[in-house]
Parts: C-alpha cells; sequence; structure tokens
C-alpha cells in the first residue's frame, strides 16, 4: 500500500526470515561463523538459542546459502513428533527410503546405511532442529543415539539445536547430561542494541529501495524502547508506522507516530504527555506544599532540607532529593552529571544491599558473589518479574540521548520505584521508568541448601530434602516421604501446585526462578527485599 509512496520496490518490514534483510549485526555474524564452523567440523553437537524473533530462523536460512557443496541438510521445522515421526522426518529430508515395518529400529538402520554411504562418498549430513526447546525427552535421547553412528575418526552425523532459550534449561537437566557432553558450540543470539536498531532500520530499507532516511533519531530510539531489540517486533512496529506515516501523507516517520503504531500493536492506551506533566506536577506541588509548611514553621525551607539530607549538590525546591520522602524527576536524575554511570559503581551498590564488599579488580562480580555464596542472574524481563523475584537489582537504563545508566533498583511500590546510585537514594514515579529501561536486569539471590542445581524430576539429588521441607513448611502441609533424596512424581505434583499458584512456568523444574520465589516464601534471613518487609 504504501511502497510506492515511499519509492520502495517491496516491503522492507515482512516478518518472513527472507535471507536479503539479515542484517548482520556483530552477534548475528558470530553465530553464524558458529553454525559454518560446526558443519566444516564434523561430529557432536551446535547449540543455538536466542529470544522469540531474534533472528534465528533467518540465520538458517541464510547458512543454506554458505553450505559446502558437499553438505547433505535435513532441515526438522516442527520438532513436536514421537520417536517414530522424527525418525521419520529425518528419512524424508534425505530421501531416505523407509522400511515397510516402519520400526524405530529399522528407521535407524537405513539412516546408517545411508549415512555410511554418504561418508564413503565424501558427503556431509548435517541435522537441523528448530524450536528445539518443544523436543520431547525420549526424541532428545534418540537425537543422542544418532550421533553414536560413526566412524573410527569421526562422526557420521552433525546436529545442529536451535531454540529458544528454554532450551538452555533443558539440556541443563541431569537426565541431559549425556547430550549435554556432547555440544561441542553453544552460541545465545541477543537482541539488537540501540546503535545496531539504528542501523537494522537502514539496512532493511536500503534493500527495499528506499531513496533516503525516513526514520529520524527520535523514531529510531522509539522503536527500541518498544521492541527492546528484537527484529521481528522492529519489523512490526516498523512497517505500522510506514502505514501510519502514509496516511498522514508525510513521508518522515518520527517519534510520535512511532508511539502511536506501537501502541496500536500492542493494544495500549497512550497517556498524553500532557496527562503525565500534570500528575507529576501535581506530585511535586504537594510535596513543596509540605516543605512550605516545614519552612514557614522553621523559617528557612532551605535550611530544613540541608539539616534533613545534608547537602546536595545541584538540590532545588523543584527537584526534590529522597531521603524518606518525596519524589525526583527520573529523567532529572539521569542527567544528573555528579551521579556515577558505571558497572563497578552499580555493584558495590547492589553488594552493599546484601551486607558484602565489593572489590574492583581482576575476579568478576559474578565471581566474587560465588565467594559469598551468592549467585548472579541477568534476564530480560518484566516489572511484576521483577516484583515476584522480590530482589534489588541492577537495571540498565538508557536515556533520551541514548546512553547507557546503571543504576540500582531497591524498592517498589505501588506508585514509585527507589533508586540507589552512588550512595544516595532517590524516588521516582513509577510509571515513568517504563520509558527509560527495556527490561535488562541482573540480581544477586543465594541459593537454599547451601549449593545449586536445577532439580528435575527424576534427579536424585540431597537438595531434594531441603525442597521437599521448603515446600512443607509454605503450604502448611506434612513433608512427603520426608528424607527422600529422589524427585519423585508426587513431588512434582506439589511443585507444579506451587508454580501455578505463584505464577511462575508451569513445568515441575525447579530452576532459578522458581528457587528464588521459594526463598523469598521461607523469609530467609539476610535477604534484602524489593517490595517485601524489608
Amino acid at each position: 500500500m504504501y511502497t510506492q509512496f515511499f519509492g520502495l520496490t517491496e516491503k522492507p518490514f515482512s516478518i518472513t526470515p527472507d535471507p536479503r534483510y539479515l542484517y548482520m549485526s556483530r552477534r548475528h555474524a558470530d553465530a553464524l561463523a558458529h553454525l559454518i564452523y560446526g558443519i566444516s567440523q564434523s561430529g557432536g553437537f551446535i547449540q543455538l538459542t536466542g529470544e522469540v524473533g531474534t533472528g534465528k530462523t533467518t540465520l538458517v536460512r541464510s547458512l543454506f546459502e554458505q553450505l559446502p557443496d558437499e553438505a547433505d541438510v535435513a532441515l526438522i521445522l516442527n520438532p513436536e513428533l514421537t520417536t517414530n515421526e522424527f525418525l521419520r522426518a529425518i528419512a524424508e529430508e534425505l530421501d531416505v527410503e523407509i522400511p515397510e515395518d516402519g520400526s524405530i529400529k529399522s528407521i535407524v538402520d537405513s539412516l546408517s546405511s545411508y549415512l555410511l554411504d554418504a561418508h564413503a562418498r565424501g558427503r556431509r549430513t548435517v541435522l537441523i532442529v528448530d524450536e528445539a526447546q518443544n523436543l520431547a525427552t525420549d526424541v532428545l535421547e534418540q537425537v543422542r543415539l544418532l550421533t553414536n553412528l560413526e566412524t573410527p575418526k569421526q562422526k557420521l552425523l552433525q546436529i545442529i539445536l536451535i531454540g529458544q532459550p528454554e532450551l538452555r534449561e533443558v539440556l541443563d537437566r541431569e537426565d541431559m547430561r549425556q547430550l549435554a557432553q556432547r555440544i561441542t558450540g553453544r552460541y545465545h543470539l541477543e537482541p539488537l542494541r540501540p546503535d545496531e536498531t539504528e542501523k537494522y532500520l537502514e539496512h532493511r530499507m536500503k534493500v527495499a529501495g528506499a531513496p533516503g532516511a525516513i526514520f529520524g533519531k527520535s523514531a529510531v530510539r522509539e522503536i527500541y524502547r518498544w521492541s527492546n531489540g528484537i527484529p521481528r517486533i522492529i519489523n512490526v512496529i516498523a512497517d505500522r508506522s510506514l502505514l501510519a506515516a502514509y496516511t498522514q501523507d508525510t513521508r518522515n516517520v518520527d517519534k510520535k507516530l512511532v508511539k502511536r503504531a506501537a501502541a496500536e500493536v500492542y493494544g495500549k492506551r497512550l497517556v498524553p504527555r500532557v496527562e503525565r506533566r500534570l500528575v507529576a506536577g501535581l506530585a511535586i506541588a504537594g510535596f513543596l506544599l509540605l516543605i512550605l509548611g516545614t519552612w514557614r514553621s522553621l523559617n528557612s525551607g532551605e535550611s530544613w532540607l540541608q539539616n534533613r539530607f545534608g547537602s546536595v549538590p545541584g538540590l532545588t525546591l523543584s527537584q526534590p532529593f529522597d531521603g524518606g520522602s518525596g519524589s525526583v524527576s527520573l529523567s532529572a536524575l539521569l542527567a544528573d552529571p555528579t551521579l556515577p554511570r558505571g558497572t563497578d559503581a552499580a555493584f558495590e551498590t547492589l553488594f552493599g544491599e546484601w551486607g558484602v564488599h565489593y572489590e574492583r579488580g581482576p575476579d568478576t562480580a559474578c565471581q566474587q558473589a560465588e565467594r559469598h555464596m551468592l549467585r548472579c542472574w541477568f534476564q530480560k524481563g518484566s516489572l511484576n518479574q521483577l516484583k515476584r523475584l522480590d530482589r534489588p537489582a541492577i537495571l540498565g537504563l538508557i536515556d533520551e540521548n541514548g546512553d547507557q545508566f546503571q543504576a540500582v533498583l531497591t524498592g517498589l511500590s505501588s506508585d514509585t520505584a527507589e533508586f540507589s546510585v552512588g550512595g544516595r537514594k532517590f524516588r521516582t514515579p513509577l510509571d515513568e521508568l517504563g520509558e527509560y529501561w527495556y527490561g535488562d536486569h541482573l540480581l544477586l539471590w543465594r541459593p537454599g541448601g547451601g549449593s545449586y542445581r536445577t532439580l528435575t524430576p527424576g534427579v536424585e539429588d540431597e537438595r531434594v530434602i531441603w525442597l521437599r521441607e521448603s515446600l512443607a513448611w509454605i503450604q502448611q502441609t506434612p513433608a512427603r516421604n520426608p528424607g527422600s533424596m529422589y524427585y519423585d512424581a508426587e513431588l512434582e505434583e506439589s511443585v507444579r501446585d506451587y508454580q501455578r499458584d505463584r505464577r511462575l512456568t508451569v513445568d515441575g523444574i525447579v530452576g532459578t526462578q522458581t528457587q528464588i520465589v521459594i526463598n523469598s516464601d521461607l523469609g530467609a534471613p539476610g535477604t534484602p527485599r524489593l517490595v517485601g518487609a524489608r
């Protein structure tokens, strides 16, 4: 509809995986190099993971264009199959005749004969499984067994597993350790950074024949804010923005158009900026009235502030510093040049929340944390997820100029967020947070039972005893099979009930998130809280 209006030869932001439109960010180039290397070096598994929409499937399409001439590929796009169906799908992809009885053994024998013959002819066979996180346990075991097909010198089948981040958790399970040990290469595809988002938009517009720049700087920042750098979401918002510009007969996409387009995509109501400013203004006015009343009683509002907070550079009555009451605009906080922005300062603050000293040195923060029985956990998530985890966290904030800012979120209420920056605490309106935070956060947590391990049904481990006792205390029920280290079906059902009650992923797997929430419910001493009792 809008292609002719903008001088384009085709729509630039289709969500179909067209290799021509693949923008080779540094992460995508590294990922592609890992895949090509894995195919050229026969044997074992290659694991590629990434969030939904980060370009994994497009990367695979691009891989096909760079395959060696001697490579034969079987591509499985829908892995939600039984073991027999999975083997049949591989055979059909490779044009291997399926035996009449169609048993698993006969199909494996036929594949083995094919692979030996292909090897003798100098051919290399590659199996690529997309959405591999959906593979059933018995199918994953069959995948592992396929790598047993080998000659004395090399494997006959190279397997590439591509999936969402959950694939890493699946392969981290105790019952998957035999398969995990055969993974020779791992790569996680991250979303685009703000500068890469701009280049991504330029690349796709150029491929589509754009005669010049259409997306302004503010529009690019707004697209990144709504998309978190995920290419598929970028495509949807950018496409809708071009359509909006076309309907308004303008060839320049600005921040306002993007915001309206994104709100339409997400089905959200936009609150006008004037309304937000009015609310913030009323809050500031209320605080000023409080100061004014104190000022009258002490004859000096400024001296009251200094007595209350000490000397604070740049502090004025219209920009209150939070020392227990009041609120400061998050944009003003990010614009304050006196506040530290670096990662070290943020870790010093986060460690301090746990009563631990952080040292700037050769050891990473997470290595230092482990010496204090703490673990790091980095995620990209939502504010609700942070509330559920209930731990102080380092947030990656991006100001209006695209500059990075590390701040520690130490408290949350219904309408305010408490930050600790450079030893000073600030309260900011909670509704401002979404304009500067795109979900990146890192928190510390202390595993129960003294050490960490993902607990999955069927595992036997002493930490299962901790799990039994913890759930019994939280759910106020007698512990089932007390003292048993075996994760049985009855305990799995109890875990699933708990996950359902806490709105966690209901899978029976007691990973990091579930363990953190359990610790919160136990009220582990010495644990700083974000929204719980402090």
